[in-house]
């Protein structure tokens, strides 16, 4: 009787328990700025059962009973506890994010730390700006984002080249950044913006750790995984839009330029070439004719999740970019494809791997140099039409006023012919295993393996005398193998000793990098045709070598060691050493030791400091320096090779052979780059202002500089030879970093974020030791000296010519200065005034001097984001103050059109005293001078953009928990005083970059897009 009695009440307590049981919902929401947290986890600590927060912050718990202790974790917040009272059914949890995400953990190369413990100069883009940007090229994401960092095209046609440079230019080498891609070396632009999660800029010697290919900086690059203990998402992303020119020059009409040709005749006592004018009208804008509006497509689709073991994320994109000029002559396609993979294989061993397939392909025109597209367009006569009367492209006369090398553009277009294709593949796999709490051993694989093939075909054609002439069609081919791989092995060793954290780091790494490039030319192309430009079916017999070749095989190892020590989380130290080897040195320079040091003081977290809960709420103290490491130069340098062309005579016949090529230098060794930084993180006023500030000094020393100039009796000017590459010079960069942003969420649910950040930078090349004391770079017109120099105490790359002082007003002031003639003729009223800097009463090249700088002082960043209800707006804008350009796209002769500021030329006494007259007669006008130089500084809006959300409660039972439809304009618009078209743009050389000879105007951009998440 007693056991019943004790069945039926444990029945009773059972249904009462059972009873209690129900469904509990809630939302999750930062503290700070009360929006909701997607994917925080959720966790029954007796039970271990999960869950996690949807889109909007939501959750639904069922079947819990009262006293459930549930515990809400999410990346860079504290965890919190909260425990079911019986009362609850609907609650809302908020975490609190410790200063803003001050616990977020940062990749700084074999391993991470805690963003509030970061020692070095250090910025971070996340993916939610990348996916506002939307750029074409991932590079252009770090464009005013990022303090310290500018990003040049070399123009605006589609799949353009963009360089990037951190904190300056150091070297009239190699320049740019190494990325690392989730661990092993890969190239930034042939990623899709959408897969990647987060880049991270390692500015100073931090990126100590990399050694060899660390002294331009680092950018590490995490891409896209998928989360433990969540269910599919599918992400899918759509954006189309329509591309314009952001620019068109003004250049003269046809009446105009008749009537200025006329005058310019007259001045040289020649017969007027347009005798009448009468209904010459507006005649041909050959703008007009070679810009077209393009469309630019992009689609990509991702899913991502996980279980308790594994982790998974695959994607796919699309995009198709065609050019605002050239038509289907100019395109560019980027496909991709890639998957990641994490998997717990046991409880200690995990292992990691992520793979991605790039499938690009390109079309070009000539832009960007003396007989391109753009440069033709500028300059072809505006009374010229573009057919004849035949319906045949026109062709430009080849006389002395209108040169060989000016011709029609649209011709040149149609006769334009080529094609590119890469196919790369490259990931990594990799391992850890956890022998003890305090040590694991990682290992991985990282490889880069691409082929490339190019075919260019130059069509049988005439245009009436001209460079541009092809007597004999010729179809050329190139197929191109690049693979590299790497394989790092390390060890971690984590250890907390009271207050004391040791963390230390000891490896490993091997990097290999080899390839092949064929190259072939053929011959009389059948019919003429690119349908039939082909080798195998080009069978005319060459009169020039028509094959050509390379292979190279690089290696570089490497062992480094990092020990990290912070006492109480507030001071901090690191200690890096690493110790290289590569084979672009000979056996007695082939090593070398690269040691740094950060550290930091975390002073908010002092007693004296009061806490958090004042102004400033966190304030951290930090500096750092190292010693870095380059060795980005032509391979095989030290040695002589025969890998020229020679021709040689047996037997009374020519035959073609082989010859040294490069001239070696044994004595080549290590570019090292001396890196100093001291900075401040703070943030004030409840973490709503986020500052960082820095001083850095960069120094450059033993630079490796390439095609130094020698004797000629070393017979480096014969073809397939080159001078040699030395270590010649010296380069300081220093300068001041400093970002401000501000975030905060108003009562009427308005998010605010504004940011701004802004890089004073001074460059000076401090040694040239190359035996002349310069080196020079760059090109301007023809014939005349190179007009950029590397020299002791100038900017590298500096502007060298005339500086000029007015124009000539009556022939006094021309008998009372100095004489002009040794630069091509005796000055004339209306002709330029040039200053003798020396003072020897004569102007000639000894008078050449600093007339300016390629290089920025200043750069800018702008941000703005506004959030209110389901509307969201961001804008953009960047700045560059100080940066100069040679305006080289208008060639110095007598018939060739112009832009429309020769309209206030010098025509008597007192009618100019900037634009000098215009005349066939020989003047010393053209000479590079400061006339041609100019400042170039701008303001570019670079990105707007509106969108609204739909409430996903409308879409829970279609499954979508987004849905967001936007609009915006890419580079809307640039504000500057420059005459060309885009002051922003680089050739890319350390010297010569600033001359234009007709940059490809960067295309404004109309979007229209599309977000859904499932």
């Amino acid at each position: 009787m007693k056991s019943n009695h004790l069945l039926i009440i444990f029945l009773l307590f059972s249904i009462f328990g059972f009873a209690q049981k129900k469904d509990v919902a809630g939302t999750v929401k930062e503290r700070s700025t009360g929006l909701p947290l997607y994917g925080v986890n959720i966790s029954d600590k007796n039970s271990g059962s999960t869950t996690s927060t949807d889109f909007d912050g939501k959750f639904l718990l069922k079947g819990i009973s009262p006293g459930t202790t549930l515990v809400f974790t999410y990346v860079g917040f504290k965890s919190k506890e909260y425990k079911l009272a019986a009362e609850d059914s609907n609650i809302v949890i908020l975490l609190d994010d410790e200063a803003k995400t001050l616990n977020e953990v940062v990749v700084i190369g074999y391993g991470s730390v805690k963003k509030k413990q970061v020692t070095g100069a250090v910025s971070v883009v996340s993916s939610k700006t990348i996916e506002t940007l939307r750029p074409v090229k991932i590079e252009q994401a770090l464009q005013g984002t990022v303090s310290g960092v500018n990003v040049t095209t070399v123009g605006g046609a589609p799949g353009a080249d963009i360089s990037v440079r951190i904190r300056g230019i150091s070297t009239n080498g190699e320049n740019k950044p190494i990325a690392i891609i989730d661990g092993y070396q890969g190239e930034l632009g042939l990623l899709s913006p959408n897969d990647i999660e987060s880049l991270t800029v390692l500015k100073d010697a931090q990126a100590a750790i990399y050694g060899t290919i660390g002294a331009n900086g680092i950018i590490l690059v995490t891409t896209k995984t998928g989360k433990r203990n969540s269910k599919a998402k599918i992400s899918f992303n759509s954006s189309t839009g329509i591309q314009e020119t952001s620019r068109t020059l003004p250049i003269l009409s046809a009446t105009e330029y008749a009537l200025l040709l006329n005058e310019s005749y007259a001045n040289g006592g020649k017969v007027l070439p347009y005798p009448n004018v009468s209904g010459l009208g507006e005649g041909t804008n050959w703008q007009k004719e070679i810009f077209n509006p393009a469309p630019i497509i992009n689609y990509d689709l991702s899913i991502s999740g996980g279980s308790e073991k594994i982790s998974y994320a695959v994607s796919a994109s699309h995009l198709t970019q065609d050019g605002i000029i050239g038509g289907d002559k100019s395109g560019f396609e980027r496909n991709t494809a890639r998957i990641s993979l994490g998997a717990d294989v046991t409880d200690k061993l995990k292992m990691k791997t992520n793979a991605i397939y790039t499938l690009q392909k390109r079309k070009t025109i000539n832009d960007n140099g003396l007989g391109s597209v753009l440069f033709n367009a500028l300059n072809v006569p505006s009374t010229l039409s573009p057919y004849d009367s035949n319906g045949d492209y026109t062709l430009v006369p080849s006389t002395a006023g209108l040169g060989i090398e000016i011709i029609n553009p649209l011709a040149q277009i149609e006769n334009t012919y080529n094609e590119y294709e890469l196919r790369k593949l490259n990931g990594n796999f990799g391992l850890d295993y956890k022998f003890t709490d305090a040590f694991v051993l990682s290992g991985a694989l990282g490889f880069n393996t691409q082929n490339s093939q190019e075919r260019i075909f130059a069509k049988q054609i005439s245009y009436g005398g001209k460079v541009f002439d092809v007597n004999r069609s010729s179809v050329t081919q190139k197929s191109t193998f690049d693979n590299n791989y790497s394989f790092d092995t390390y060890g971690t060793y984590s250890k907390k000793i009271g207050e004391h954290n040791v963390v230390g780091t000891l490896g490993m790494t091997v990097f290999k990098e080899f390839g092949n490039q064929l190259s072939a030319t053929g011959f009389d192309v059948p019919y003429n045709s690119w349908d039939y430009a082909d080798i195998s079916l080009a069978n005319g017999l060459p009169t020039t070598a028509p094959n050509s070749a390379y292979t190279y095989d690089e290696r570089r190892l490497s062992y480094f060691a990092r020990a990290q020590y912070d006492y109480k989380g507030r001071y901090l130290l690191s200690a890096m050493l690493r110790r290289d080897s590569s084979t672009k040195f000979g056996p007695n320079n082939r090593i070398a030791y690269f040691p740094s040091m950060t550290a930091g003081w975390i002073v908010s977290d002092e007693k004296f400091f009061g806490g958090n809960e004042g102004t400033v709420n966190f304030l951290k103290l930090r500096g750092s320096y190292g010693i870095l490491g380059n060795d980005q130069i032509p391979n095989n340098g030290y040695i002589s090779q025969l890998n020229g062309e020679a021709t040689y005579v047996f037997d009374g016949t020519i035959v073609n052979g082989l010859a040294t090529g490069q001239t070696p230098n044994p004595n080549l060794k290590w570019e090292q780059a001396q890196k100093f930084d001291v900075g401040l993180d703070m943030k004030m006023f409840d973490n709503k202002i986020n500052i960082v500030a820095d001083y850095f000094i960069d120094t450059r020393a033993d630079l490796l500089i390439k095609d130094i100039p020698v004797s000629g009796i070393l017979g480096a000017a014969a073809p397939g030879a080159k001078s040699p590459t030395i270590n010649a010079g010296t380069v300081k960069n220093s300068g001041v970093e400093f970002a401000i942003d501000y975030k905060n969420t108003f009562s009427n649910k308005l998010t605010l974020s504004l940011g701004y950040n802004v890089t004073f930078i001074q460059n000076e090349v401090t040694e040239v030791n190359n035996g002349t004391g310069f080196i020079e770079g760059g090109a301007f017109g023809v014939g005349q000296p190179a007009p950029a120099r590397m020299q002791v105490g100038k900017p590298i790359g500096y502007f060298f010519g005339y500086k000029t002082n007015g124009v000539f007003q009556n022939q006094a002031e021309v008998d009372a200065a100095p004489s002009q003639v040794a630069l091509g003729a005796e000055a004339q009223a209306g002709d330029i005034r040039y200053v003798d800097i020396n003072g020897d009463g004569v102007i000639n090249t000894s008078d050449r001097t600093d007339i300016g700088s390629p290089i920025a002082a200043t750069t800018m960043g702008f941000n703005l984001q506004l959030e209110y209800k389901n509307f969201d707006f961001v804008a953009y804008a960047f700045a560059s103050v100080g940066n100069d350009m040679v305006r080289n796209y208008e060639r110095t002769l007598s018939d060739v059109n112009h832009l429309d500021y020769v309209l206030d030329r010098w025509t008597g006494e007192g009618t100019s005293n900037s634009v000098p007259r215009v005349t066939t007669s020989a003047t010393s006008n053209n000479v590079f001078s400061d006339y041609f130089v100019e400042d170039a500084s701008f303001v570019r809006i670079q990105n707007m953009q509106l969108g609204y959300s739909i409430d996903p409660t409308y879409l829970t039972k279609a499954g979508i928990t987004k849905f967001r439809i936007y609009t915006g304009v890419n580079n809307l618009y640039t504000f500057t005083k420059y005459k060309g078209y885009d002051p922003g743009a680089s050739r890319g050389d350390a010297i010569g970059s600033g001359i234009d000879y007709g940059f490809y105007p960067i295309p404004r951009t109309y979007m229209l897009g599309l977000n859904v998440n499932f």
